[in-house]
């Protein structure tokens, strides 16, 4: 039995850069705050929260004075700055470059959309955590759309701009501009850049992961994918694995695996999200190699 982990998966740059960002201050400090999960891995999360990492949401954030917030990588909305500035809070700023980016284009396209009286249309997760950020350069006036019921909030007489959450399947994204031209063609009979506008926001550290993956998935005969529940990147890549390679299985942590998943022949590929750390994929790893006397006994 051979067991390989992916070297292509782990951290994004943006989460790596958030979780030193908290290391380095809760050095010089016995706690810090963080405005919602750092990450979407419950198993980092709890690592973090022994050293001093306490989570809060935006209502808590309201309350709290005098300290320091540290914004995670998923970006925050202007309100998230106003309330710091009113309440004398100190952020720790740990945004993603790449999010900061997109949310100036979001609200430049924005600003522009008002005057045309059309609308910003963002591909993503109504609620996620960046999806909050964008929506919040927008007056909230951003339409989410994840699924085809979403697109009956978009008027196709008015022009559309639309944008998409960095960590979203590209697959996905082009999936969805073919149908909104599609629906714009049939109710103005034309098509043109005054009415749509599509702008493939994805992450490219996030879409270059899916060849990779899908490579990954075929060379080997099991896919353990290691994510957080909450992790949408995780939920997209996972689906990516597993269209390539039916014995593909999500797990959050070692506890999930069953040894009947692999014969003692398997070549085992551990793969995972941008949120998950490498040191939970090699834990994985080591639990694998401590079933292999067993499994080989059951193939024998």
């Amino acid at each position: 039995m051979n067991v390989t982990i992916d070297k292509n998966s782990g951290y994004c740059f943006g989460v790596e850069f958030a979780i030193k960002m908290a290391e380095d201050e809760m050095e010089g400090s016995e706690m810090l705050y963080c405005l919602g999960d750092i990450v979407h891995n419950d198993m980092e999360v709890k690592r973090l929260s022994e050293k001093g990492l306490v989570v809060i949401d935006r209502d808590e954030l309201r309350e709290l004075h005098d300290c320091k917030v540290l914004i995670r990588a998923h970006g925050e909305p202007p309100e998230t700055y106003k309330i710091a500035i009113e309440n004398n809070i100190e952020l720790i700023d740990a945004s993603c470059p790449v999010v900061l980016k997109l949310q100036h284009r979001v609200k430049t396209a924005f600003d522009k959309m008002e005057k045309e009286k059309g609308q910003i249309v963002i591909y993503g997760k109504k609620g996620h955590a960046e999806v909050i950020g964008l929506t919040g350069q927008t007056l909230e006036k951003a339409i989410v759309v994840m699924e085809d019921r979403d697109l009956e909030k978009i008027d196709f007489n008015k022009p559309v701009t639309l944008f998409s959450q960095t960590t979203k399947s590209t697959k996905g994204f082009y999936e969805l501009k073919e149908k909104i031209e599609h629906k714009i063609k049939s109710a103005k009979g034309t098509l043109n850049e005054v009415d749509f506008n599509a702008n493939d926001s994805i992450c490219r550290q996030v879409s270059n992961r899916e060849p990779q993956l899908r490579h990954f998935s075929q060379v080997n005969d099991v896919i353990i994918f290691v994510s957080g529940k909450k992790s949408s990147n995780g939920k997209a890549l996972y689906q990516v694995c597993k269209a390539e390679n039916e014995r593909s299985y999500f797990i959050e942590n070692e506890t999930e695996i069953d040894p009947e998943w692999f014969n003692s022949r398997d070549n085992i590929g551990i793969c995972g999200a941008t949120s998950t750390p490498m040191w939970l994929m090699e834990q994985v790893m080591n639990h694998i190699h401590s079933l292999e006397s067993g499994i080989a006994l059951e193939s024998n």
